[in-house]
């Protein structure tokens, strides 16, 4: 296994993630704040799990998402 190559992998895994997750969170937000579903100061319990099946490995990984 090569350490760097490995390092880069999950780095770029992760940036892919990180970008569509909030491209989804921010989509989400706007359509039930205009909605009304949703209300400006919201704070948003949110909750990602991660899961890589060859490894056996899952994780939730929760935190909150504040709109003010």
């Amino acid at each position: 296994m090569n350490e760097e190559t490995l390092n880069l992998s999950v780095r770029k895994f992760l940036k892919t993630v990180g970008v569509a997750s909030q491209r989804e969170i921010e989509t989400a937000v706007r359509e039930a704040l205009a909605a009304g579903r949703l209300g400006g100061g919201a704070t948003l319990e949110a909750k990602m799990t991660l899961t890589v099946e060859p490894l056996g490995l899952t994780k939730v990984i929760e935190g909150r998402i504040q709109l003010e």
